[in-house]
């Protein structure tokens, strides 16, 4: 009798990496996640042990195997999903990186981005890449690197280092050194990348000294790219047959393959996709145009996207930060109790403000608080400051596209707090719809991979698995919403004037 096969989805986060077992009716079979260490070297600086994040995907792995009393050889297909930008540098010849990664949130390269903006090659960058000079995207962090470890640049020139985001760290372990690749997802978060003409481009590589030697070889987000070694997958040679970035996982995951489509994912940050279709739209209005994903003789979907930089990750910081919550499932019961008067507004910009604002300088604030406040009236706001951030972008999205928002696809942790979905709903007027299974960037880059591997044939076969949806309803009157959206936008105008008067 054949023994089930599965495909398995490597989901490596900001804070943890999970490994998921996913069976052809798309449901998680198994599932382990494993946190690991966050690395603050100064104020606004965020970094990672690259060689950590390897061996917490080697936990996850195994543990999913184990929690699932299945054996690596049952695994039909390999995908993985990663957290975007986040950069690691490494020794081709040892596989030891010169650093440690930088993450996507740090902003430790601000400086290299102002002197961009300064020498006026704004413009030029985004008319190529589709993003803003700005230290989220790997290109500065790739040029901090190479300026302040020794030797580094030199190295580079030589072609003895290797550039790559999360996923092509874990594809280079995974192969054991064979494969450096990354896919069109992950390639137009770099702003190295050109959208257009889908290559490196050669300008702004000059302009930053970088080496193309050092960066990878770009392929599409299904299709079998190569094998693991038995060495480093349990004595097994699987294929690894799908890649894309956690946000475009996510869009896939939610199945949002028609233009005008949107999907808000709400882990860490939060992140608001688009699907554009075929349309390479630039923004103007403070957003970014990415490539959502290419599939094999398919042209090139493009996505415009909404970065919010701190939303999970602010009811993390009541939790560890200040000891208000004793587990984050919590800021729903305690929002529930907060009184709706003297409302108390949260700016969270931790690592600086992300679309529309792009404000790197910018700290976090709070505003009217009283000798009333207490530790709900927090939890309240922090819930709602997440809710306001995806208002921020729903509108902005609206503007640039004038394509009509009339409902709201969520996932991720957060999209588990009843509380903030239906706030969520009636902040922006329009009904938000949860998936039964919230695990849509593992299902999105499993979906590559199964397809790739023949797993599942088409797209249509995997649109049939999906549960129905839950729908939130807007609720709040209307002129509720619009004073409390009022006052967010007072307070979100003066946490940055604040913030620039410190500097």
């Amino acid at each position: 009798m054949q023994q089930e096969e599965f495909i398995m989805a490597i989901d490596q986060g900001t804070t943890s990496s999970r490994a998921v077992l996913i069976d052809r009716k798309g449901k998680v079979r198994a599932s382990s996640q494993k946190e690991f260490r966050q690395i603050f070297p100064h104020s606004g600086w965020v970094e990672q042990d690259a060689h950590e994040i390897w061996l917490s995907v080697q936990s996850v792995m195994a543990g999913a195997f184990i929690e699932g009393g299945i054996q690596p050889k049952q695994v039909k297909g390999i995908g993985i999903t990663n957290q975007r930008e986040t950069t690691v540098i490494w020794d081709r010849k040892t596989g030891q990186p010169i650093a440690h990664a930088i993450v996507w949130q740090s902003r430790q390269s601000n400086d290299i981005c102002e002197i961009l903006k300064a020498q006026g090659h704004e413009q030029m960058i985004q008319a190529k890449t589709g993003l803003p000079i700005d230290p989220y995207f790997s290109a500065s962090k790739i040029r901090w690197l190479l300026d302040h470890i020794p030797g580094a640049q030199e190295r580079a020139e030589r072609g003895e280092l290797a550039f790559g985001t999360i996923d092509s760290w874990l594809i280079w372990k995974l192969s054991g050194g064979e494969l450096h690749l990354t896919d069109y997802s992950n390639a137009s978060r770099t702003m190295l990348y050109n959208i257009v003409d889908l290559e490196w481009d050669r300008e702004i590589l000059e302009l930053l000294n970088i080496p193309a030697s050092l960066l990878p070889q770009v392929v599409s987000n299904s299709e079998i790219y190569g094998y693991t070694t038995d060495e480093h997958f349990f004595g097994h040679c699987i294929p690894i047959a799908g890649i894309a970035g956690d946000q475009q996982a996510a869009l896939i995951g939610q199945l949002a393959f028609n233009k005008g489509q949107v999907k808000s994912t709400y882990g860490t940050g939060a992140f608001i996709l688009m699907n554009l279709g075929q349309d390479c739209q630039l923004s103007e209005q403070g957003l970014t145009t990415s490539i959502a994903y290419k599939l094999p003789n398919q042209p090139v979907t493009y996505c415009l996207e909404g970065s919010i930089f701190v939303a999970g990750s602010a009811v993390q910081w009541l939790r560890d930060g200040l000891g208000m919550l004793s587990d984050s499932a919590e800021s729903e019961v305690l929002a529930r109790q907060s009184g709706d008067h003297n409302e108390v507004y949260l700016v969270p910009a931790f690592t600086g403000l992300g679309a529309p604002y792009w404000d790197p300088d910018a700290r976090g604030a709070v505003f009217g608080l009283t000798r009333a406040t207490n530790r709900a009236d927090f939890a309240k706001a922090t819930l709602q400051s997440i809710a306001y951030q995806v208002r921020d972008i729903i509108e902005w999205m609206e503007a640039e596209t004038g394509v009509p928002i009339s409902s709201l696809k969520v996932d991720g942790g957060a999209a588990q707090n009843e509380y903030l979905m239906q706030f969520q709903a009636d902040i922006i007027g329009r009904k938000v719809s949860r998936q039964a299974n919230l695990e849509t960037t593992a299902l999105g880059v499993a979906y590559l991979a199964g397809l790739a591997v023949g797993y599942w044939e088409n797209v249509e076969e995997i649109q049939i698995l999906i549960e129905e949806t839950e729908d939130f309803q807007p609720q709040m009157n209307q002129g509720q919403k619009e004073q409390l959206y009022q006052g967010w936008k007072r307070a979100v105008r003066a946490t940055r004037v604040f913030s620039q008067d410190i500097d």
